[in-house]
């Protein structure tokens, strides 16, 4: 179901985001970038939910090792796409300016090269890809717990976590106290921090678990909710950054209503 309306509401926004002239701004770019980077985490939950149902994992060694980058390299994105965007609602309304074409389009090169490069990673032997506790899916293999894991885990978790968890938390404090001087606040300041803290903090957790404790004392059912709690992400940022902008369900709107862009062009 998550991932079902995951792909829906991304698929959507992606959708409209080519079909309306008005929404390519470098600002929505950012949201353009993490609803890619949200639908490839959907459809990498799409691709375990159908080795869930036949109980056994069937796409071979390759396939993990492909399913364990894609879905890698996404969620990594959407994490650093969330600080993207919240670095660009800082520039927006603290600086007074538009985001510029020539800062928006580096700024998703930058994310989606990151995320690809530090994914890529545990291919060449820095990290590994296995199957999840209950084999169906693959992921990075934090079962291993030796000094190979830990040091790619510790780098990649200041780079790829902690980093942009502080861009983001820090760039909505900004905004908040610039907002509060004005009397005008214009956005939810605490929510993107929260939910960014809160849909990656539980799988952050069980990777430190892994790194300083046996993690097999934990249950396989257990170790798969915090991937269950990730894979609620792709709808909690669509609902977050999509549906609650009213210039983009504007766009949409106009996308699902035929009559209305007939018309649009007949002016």
């Amino acid at each position: 179901m998550l991932t079902l309306s995951g792909l829906s509401l991304n698929g959507l926004t992606i959708f409209s985001f080519c079909k309306t002239p008005d929404l390519r701004t470098p600002s929505n770019l950012l949201v353009l970038s993490l609803a890619l980077a949200d639908s490839g985490i959907s459809l990498n939950a799409l691709v375990a939910a159908v080795s869930s149902l036949l109980r056994r994992w069937p796409y071979g060694s390759e396939g993990c090792q492909a399913h364990g980058f894609q879905g890698f390299a996404t969620a990594l994105a959407s994490i650093c796409g969330t600080a993207a965007i919240a670095w660009g609602r800082y520039h927006h309304y603290c600086t007074r300016r538009q985001l510029a074409w020539n800062t928006a389009i580096p700024l998703v090169l930058f994310v989606w090269l990151s995320s690809a490069f530090w994914a890529s990673l545990p291919l060449i032997g820095w990290g590994h890809y296995d199957y999840e506790p209950l084999g169906t899916c693959c992921t990075l293999d934090y079962s291993r717990g030796d000094r190979n894991f830990i040091s790619f885990l510790f780098t990649m978790a200041f780079f790829n976590f902690l980093v942009p968890l502080f861009v983001t938390l820090t760039s909505y404090r900004l905004m908040e106290h610039k907002l509060s001087r004005s009397g005008h606040p214009q956005v939810n300041t605490t929510l993107p921090g929260r939910m960014l803290l809160l849909g990656w903090g539980p799988y952050a957790l069980l990777y430190l678990y892994a790194a300083i404790a046996d993690v097999s004392f934990i249950s396989p059912k257990l170790q798969m909710v915090p991937a269950l709690i990730a894979k609620a992400m792709p709808t909690i940022n669509a609902i977050n950054y999509t549906l609650h902008s009213e210039i983009v369900c504007r766009g949409i709107w106009q996308c699902l209503s035929p009559q209305k862009s007939r018309q649009k062009q007949i002016q």
